[in-house]
């Protein structure tokens, strides 16, 4: 646990007791604060209180005695409407802050002296690819024999990891809720991968997501930026401090120097080759060929983030090469469940919408499809550039419909209804399909909640169900 010292002696407010509310709340205790916390859910309030967490309805608070209240990040700040506790804050002057901001704020107090090193802080954000990018970079610095902390928006709240200090790396993926409630963010590295339409509802429009993105950038001392979009490149553009450019390309690299006098990508990707093209001659660095849980255009350029990370820490180009071979990948991203004679099975439960699901479908040429859901606006419209790869998809859940008139004429399909059914027809019909090597691929472009919990429950049951098909081998074997 990273205790929260700098609100020792003062009283906070807390509103949302999630897991990384009740992290917060027990941090902040740690460090010396008072902390009033808060929740919709009664459960919760009450496991808060059985771990000593004081408790209490903040309607009722005197709100001139909070120095902060702290936020969890799925808690609306401004859109739709801002929470019923942010409006009580800023009525009292209170500021409304994140676990992050506590982080940050706890990084700056645990320097040991002026002009020593800060503890190392690399912060990543885009709309897609950050959690295996967070992760691969984790790995990579891990291998090089690093002290490295992960977590945030992945995994294990960031107040639960092991303190700040100049011989430690923390790896924290963000999300854009995240950094709308951490105004003192600056990472040693911010990365920005790409921007995509994604949570406007909580946002209003993309023009006020992107700004947002855009803060992790700005207050970083180096930024590490994928120009690749539209939105990034107008960032990049507009960073004044030092800045590494990162682009996924498909055209030769000319000899010489990649991004000379500041313009064009520091470090490009092509057709899974990792170049750097800072120095002149540009030098490959990695070949991403082979390694299956770095599959697709899109893996290209969290592997080129990668490395453009590990490069500013001191890992040279061999161990970060010798490192990719090993890395797993993550659950649910493009992950290998198996294989039965040719066919390979991924679960991709993740993708829950369309352009996630994109980067899956670029990365196969022969794929039954699973795909359905909870729908999202835009539906699959746009991944019609694909449909020729799709040689039979299998449609489940609500969105059943809707997607059945968007491939009728153009992808042969069927109503499964359940994913057992799909799962069943997909493994048949692959196993006859005479490919090389077809691919049943669950990639919903759809959210989860109509027949699961989560997208984590719905790639769960996938890997079981594959699993207990008849035949089929584990990856790698």
């Amino acid at each position: 646990m990273t205790p929260s010292t700098t609100f020792a002696g003062q009283t906070v407010a807390l509103f949302g007791l999630g897991g990384s509310g009740l992290a917060t709340a027990l941090s902040l205790k740690a460090g010396g604060a008072r902390v009033i916390a808060c929740d919709d859910n009664p459960a919760r309030m009450e496991a808060a209180a059985r771990q000593g967490i004081e408790t209490g309805d903040l309607r009722q608070a005197d709100w001139a005695e909070f120095a902060a209240l702290v936020l969890a990040p799925g808690v609306p700040l401004t859109h739709p409407a801002p929470h019923w506790t942010v409006e009580l804050a800023k009525a009292a002057g209170v500021p409304v802050i994140g676990d992050i901001e506590l982080f940050c704020r706890e990084r700056v107090a645990r320097k040991p002296t002026t002009g020593s090193p800060d503890a190392p802080f690399v912060a990543i954000t885009g709309t897609n690819g950050k959690s295996t990018t967070t992760a691969l970079i984790a790995h990579v610095l891990a291998a090089a024999g690093r002290d490295v902390q992960m977590g945030g928006n992945i995994g294990t709240a960031i107040l639960s990891l092991e303190p700040p200090s100049p011989d430690r790396v923390h790896v924290i993926e963000l999300s854009s809720f995240q950094i709308d409630l951490t105004p003192s963010l600056a990472p040693t590295l911010g990365v920005l991968l790409n921007l995509t339409p994604d949570h406007l509802d909580r946002h209003g429009d993309m023009a006020h997501y992107a700004a947002i993105k855009e803060r992790l950038v700005t207050g970083a001392a180096h930024a590490i930026v994928g120009v690749d979009d539209a939105f990034c490149r107008a960032i990049a553009g507009r960073r004044a401090g030092p800045l590494t450019r990162v682009q996924v390309s498909r055209v030769q690299v000319s000899q010489g120097h990649v991004g000379e006098a500041g313009e064009g990508p520091g470090i490009l990707a092509r057709d899974g080759i990792v170049i750097d093209g800072r120095r002149a001659p540009a030098e490959p660095v990695a070949d991403l060929s082979g390694i299956g849980s770095l599959r697709g255009a899109h893996n290209w350029q969290n592997a080129a983030v990668a490395y453009a990370v590990a490069s500013e820490l001191g890992v040279t180009p061999d161990a970060f090469a010798a490192a990719l071979a090993s890395f797993p990948g993550l659950p649910h991203r493009m992950e290998e469940v198996g294989r039965r004679g040719a066919v390979l099975f991924i679960n991709d439960s993740k993708a829950t919408n369309a352009d996630s699901t994109e980067k899956a479908l670029s990365a196969f040429r022969h794929v039954h499809w699973i795909l359905g859901g909870k729908p999202k606006e835009g539906g699959i419209a746009s991944l019609a550039p694909y449909f020729p790869r799709i040689a039979h998809a299998y449609l489940i859940g609500a969105a059943t419909e809707d997607f059945a008139a968007t491939l009728d004429g153009q992808v042969p399909f069927s109503r499964c209804g359940t994913l057992a059914a799909a799962i069943a027809e997909a493994a048949a019909a692959a196993e006859a399909d005479p490919a090389d090597e077809p691919v049943v691929l669950l990639s919903p472009a759809c959210a989860s909640y109509d027949q699961f919990r989560s997208f984590e429950d719905r790639g769960d049951q996938f890997r079981t169900l594959v699993r207990a098909l008849p035949g089929l081998r584990p990856p790698g074997a």
